[in-house]
């Protein structure tokens, strides 16, 4: 069995977080999707949990981070060319993302990111397969 990884993150406005990330392409599965929670499939072993403050609140103790304010995590998604990491941040700034810093390119790999409605910060990046010894 492979293993998968659920990440969580809490959400202010679920439905306007769910309308961002289907505009990027993104699914949901409805099995584990209500209005308290939503499951974005980005792979067939990756999962974000968007979740209502109000509900990630009950699974710590701690204070929840105000992502537009403080920086919590930096996720990473890899992508499948540099064509397609330039086209998940426009698409993500048309739906009302910021792009919190310009593209990197170091020949080998290029990336580039965006911020969410919630300040999540999201990079992308793309790495020539022969470059990580894939190719």
């Amino acid at each position: 069995m492979n293993k998968q990884i659920f990440v969580n993150l809490p959400v202010k406005n679920l439905e306007r977080t769910k309308e961002f990330f289907a505009s990027l392409g993104y699914t949901f599965n409805a099995q584990f999707t209500n209005e308290q929670a939503a499951c974005m499939v980005i792979s067939d072993d990756i999962y974000v949990m968007l979740l209502v403050e109000s509900f990630f609140q009950t699974f710590t103790k701690k204070p929840i981070a105000d992502a537009s304010k403080v920086t919590e995590v930096l996720t990473c998604l890899s992508c499948e060319s540099r064509e397609r990491v330039d086209e998940l941040v426009a698409k993500a700034v048309a739906a009302g993302g910021k792009t919190p810093n310009a593209p990197q390119d170091y020949g080998f790999m290029y990336s580039h990111g965006f911020e969410d409605p919630d300040g999540h910060i999201w990079e992308l990046m793309y790495m020539d397969p022969s470059a990580a010894g894939q190719g």
